[in-house]
């Protein structure tokens, strides 16, 4: 049963990279990398933001943790019922407020990142090569002044076991060169459960990782969601992945999100154009089973800059004069929280 409030709630956000021709120029334009992106998530559900390589996905995941400022829009975050050490003397929004923290900075800042964390997608990059494996999920709690030297231990230990690195007193010292990539990702997991958030954006957390470790870390994630009431906001390429995991599915193009529903529903009853491509380009495991394909016209358009009018235009198959003439169509609702952003549809 999904909260009728949710934890997370998105209006308008938008990030522009300037383009400069050199380091003495203003820029020549804006690479909209999101643009007036606006969505909901909602207490212990898990979204799948899914779309191609550039779209802006993780782009999104970075500004819902602070790793990147917006040029604007609002993301509004509420606590989910967690209380945080001294939040109400130092003005903090707590007992499942909506607060604005889009331009959160300082001790609230701090405060916040109590609350969220990130699941990066290379194992093999996100980890200080010189920390051992203690050092390195043990840091948020240092970060936070959460504990002393034994109770860090005692919560690091706890996780490794629950994570599956067990037993978790020949783990704890070693370094992330002596694990596999599978074990890697789940001391990944382990980081950013630590410090017990209510909201975690995963980007792409098994796309390096073979098949069948794959699949333990998405079954390891779902489990952790259940028993720890973790929200998810799961960043893929891969439908087949986004069906296992999530469930709704936001589809993600050029900056824009073009169409949101329920998994299964969107799945079996795609309306978006770009959509249905994104499905008839995933195979199908049964012998002589083909696909009608999908008539995309030309190749990814450019985010430099882009035209006013709906982002799909130059590439869709059913575009009409008032998807040249009018302005990118706004997300509405065709039915059952279903929800498309397309004239012709």
């Amino acid at each position: 049963m999904i909260s009728p409030t949710p934890i997370v709630q998105v209006d308008g956000l938008t990030k522009l990279f300037p383009v400069t021709k050199s380091l003495f120029r203003g820029p020549k334009g804006y690479i909209h990398a999101v643009d007036g992106v606006s969505f909901d998530l909602y207490p212990g559900q898990t979204l799948g933001l899914v779309g191609e390589s550039g779209c802006g996905k993780t782009t999104i995941g970075k500004l819902l943790v602070k790793l990147q400022e917006p040029t604007s829009g609002r993301i509004l975050f509420r606590d989910a019922g967690r209380e945080l050490d001294g939040a109400e003397e130092d003005g903090a929004k707590v007992d499942g407020e909506l607060d604005d923290i889009s331009q959160t900075k300082g001790q609230r800042l701090k405060d916040f990142r109590r609350k969220v964390q990130m699941i990066f997608q290379d194992p093999y990059e996100s980890m200080n090569p010189r920390r051992t494996i203690f050092d390195t999920i043990a840091e948020p709690l240092l970060v936070q002044g959460i504990g002393n030297s034994l109770d860090r231990l005692d919560r690091v230990t706890k996780l490794l076991e629950l994570v599956g690195l067990t037993p978790p007193a020949t783990m704890l010292f070693r370094y992330p060169h002596e694990l596999s990539g599978g074990q890697r990702q789940r001391v990944a997991i382990a980081r950013a459960l630590v410090i017990e958030p209510s909201f975690v954006v995963a980007d792409e957390p098994t796309s390096m990782l073979d098949v069948s470790i794959s699949t333990g870390i998405m079954m390891l994630m779902l489990d952790l969601s259940q028993r720890l009431g973790v929200t998810y906001l799961y960043i893929t390429h891969d439908l087949a992945v986004a069906r296992y995991m999530c469930q709704r599915i936001a589809v993600m193009y050029l900056g824009k999100i073009v169409e949101v529903a329920e998994t299964e529903e969107l799945l079996a009853n795609p309306l978006h154009p770009y959509t249905r491509a994104l499905l008839s380009s995933v195979p199908v495991p049964v012998p002589g089973f083909r696909r009608e394909p999908v008539d995309i016209i030309g190749d990814l358009s450019a985010p430099l800059n882009p035209a006013p009018r709906c982002r799909f235009h130059d590439r869709c198959p059913i575009a009409g004069d008032e998807c040249h003439a009018t302005p990118h169509p706004p997300l509405e609702d065709r039915g059952g929280g279903h929800l498309v952003a397309c004239y012709r549809v």
